[in-house]
């Protein structure tokens, strides 16, 4: 091959390899151009998505609708919470708890071999759940504050029916006396007990540190475990609902051999539950009941100011310890009102009474002493009261006319 073919081979070559390379920039240059292009338009998607959603937000902070979203649970019925688009459905077994630690050796096997029994009646997956409330003595407070009211209705017309009886001129049955007498003290010991309960107990609600735990196996049921067919949504409920309520009881009578006592919560004890859950601080003052009638389930709140809230909780605690401290001193004062009223009434009548208690006394010894000496006893009895009132009614003209004299 001469040297003129070499060359022209060579540059035919060169060519052939400017040309390739021409094409494979240009090829770089389209694929470049090309993925700028899909960057700036996922970029700007990106960019719409986030102010839809932050539009959407702002719409949707102030609907309803976004708060049942974060409850992830739909509603409550059929004592089961069934969650959203009804994919799952959960019952709920309270438990009461046992001490384990007071009982004996045996006791305690026996609990631990019911507990192994429990545990092989699983057969799909539980969640145990603890909630800790704090225990509302207002309703319990007032019905104690209603027996105590009362007792002292009571104690009043038995003090009363018993000053009747003394100052009565009427024979007194001694027996019937002492038995009026033996139920005053009483119904006044049940009376002093009772407010002594009433304030204990209300000085203790003020520290709100009397704590209950509540204990509870969680049993859910999810909808694609129902085998293949069609089914329409209450087919399912039906479904779900038979199938918890089958596994429910089965672990409630392997938890009996354990001596725990369980049941299965109602709807109404479900609601409670969710209630306690969500609003911690305030189901501790305002109970579901009064939370249903005032329409909180139509309505949702942010949470308060804390500043606030505290301030809230210092004002409450000043004024329940006001009404407490005023009650003390009310009382102190009526009893020992009281008190010198019944005293200076007793020192007025206390002849009359000295009188009537010796006649009490004699009728009461009849048998030993004779009837003949009894009456006469009595009778001298009578008539030196006689002669004081006649004395004491000759002294009161006495100084009447002194007095009219004086005039």
């Amino acid at each position: 091959m001469s040297n003129n073919q070499l060359s022209s081979l060579l540059q035919s070559l060169l060519i052939i390899m400017g040309v390739i390379l021409v094409a494979l920039i240009l090829v770089l240059i389209i694929i470049l151009i090309k993925r700028g292009q899909k960057n700036k338009k996922t970029t700007t998607q990106a960019v719409d998505a986030v102010k839809k959603e932050k539009n959407t937000t702002e719409v949707s902070q102030y609907n309803k609708q976004s708060i049942f979203d974060f409850m992830e649970f739909e509603k409550i019925e059929d004592n089961m919470i069934i969650q959203k688009e009804g994919f799952k459905y959960l019952m709920v077994i309270e438990c009461q708890g046992i001490n384990y630690d007071l009982m004996s050796g045996l006791e305690k096997v026996s609990v631990e071999q019911g507990f192994i029994q429990f545990l092989n009646t699983l057969r799909q997956s539980i969640q145990l759940y603890t909630q800790t409330r704090t225990v509302n003595l207002g309703s319990s407070l007032n019905n104690y504050r209603d027996k105590i009211d009362e007792i002292k209705r009571r104690l009043d017309q038995m003090t009363a029916r018993y000053d009747q009886i003394l100052n009565s001129r009427e024979r007194i049955n001694p027996e019937e006396l002492q038995r009026l007498q033996f139920e005053i003290v009483k119904q006044r010991n049940l009376y002093n007990y009772g407010v002594d309960i009433v304030d204990t107990t209300e000085k203790m609600s003020l520290n709100k540190n009397i704590l209950r735990k509540y204990y509870y196996i969680i049993v859910p049921y999810y909808a694609e475990d129902i085998s293949a067919g069609k089914y329409d949504k209450e087919e399912i409920k039906g479904l779900a609902f038979s199938e918890l309520y089958t596994n429910c009881q089965s672990m409630i009578q392997a938890l009996g051999a354990c001596s725990i006592n369980s049941k299965i919560l109602n709807s109404k004890e479900l609601a409670e539950l969710l209630y306690v859950a969500y609003n911690r601080d305030e189901s501790e003052t305002y109970e579901l009941e009064k939370a249903l009638r005032a329409g909180y389930s139509e309505l949702y709140t942010t949470a308060p100011d804390i500043l606030d809230k505290k301030m809230k909780e210092l004002d409450d605690a000043i004024n329940e310890r006001a009404k407490i401290l005023a009650n003390n001193v009310i009382r102190d004062v009526v009893v020992e009102s009281q008190k010198e009223i019944e005293v200076k009434e007793k020192e007025e009548k206390m002849d009359s009474l000295v009188d009537e208690t010796a006649k009490n006394l004699i009728a009461g010894s009849e048998k030993t002493l004779g009837k003949e000496l009894t009456e006469k006893s009595i009778k001298m009895i009578d008539e030196k009261q006689a002669e004081k009132e006649e004395k004491a009614n000759e002294e009161k003209a006495k100084r009447t006319r002194s007095a009219t004299g004086r005039k």
